[in-house]
């Protein structure tokens, strides 16, 4: 069902990549003569992070989201002070139960939409306790 397993703290003074980059795309199809050449270096902190006081990551499990591209075993960056919106990827608490799905904001209530067929959509009964935890701003897909 895309359960969570166990939030991780970013350290704010903690560097979370720093790695080589390339001054030129890298092509999918033929290859490109600069792709030996290397331009320093690029802080994945500041790329894929903009508030690293609020930002966790997440790994996901289940199949749920693959139609989201979020797999299982994929890590989701995921920020808690985004508000949440209709369409966002959210990591939700359903009564106690944390999951990973689409926030739909209908006229008939609120929806935790799966991206994968064989799950049906969670719509949310009046009575229960809904908390978003968080708003998923990258996913981390293991190639």
């Amino acid at each position: 069902m895309g359960v969570i397993v166990g939030p991780r703290v970013i350290d704010a003074g903690a560097s979370l990549f720093s790695v080589l980059i390339s001054p030129v795309p890298v092509a999918a199809g033929f290859p490109s003569p600069a792709q030996d050449y290397f331009d320093g270096r690029i802080d994945l902190n500041a790329h894929l992070i903009k508030d690293i006081t609020s930002t966790y990551v997440v790994r996901v499990t289940g199949d749920s989201m693959e139609g989201a591209g979020i797999s299982d075993g994929d890590e989701l960056i995921v920020n808690r002070a985004l508000e949440p919106k209709d369409g966002c990827v959210v990591v939700a608490v359903l009564d106690g139960e944390l999951t990973v799905k689409r926030l739909r904001l209908t006229g008939s209530g609120v929806v935790l939409q799966a991206e994968n067929p064989r799950y049906p959509d969670i719509r949310v009964p009046a009575l229960s306790e809904l908390t978003i935890w968080g708003v998923a701003t990258r996913c981390l897909h293991h190639v």
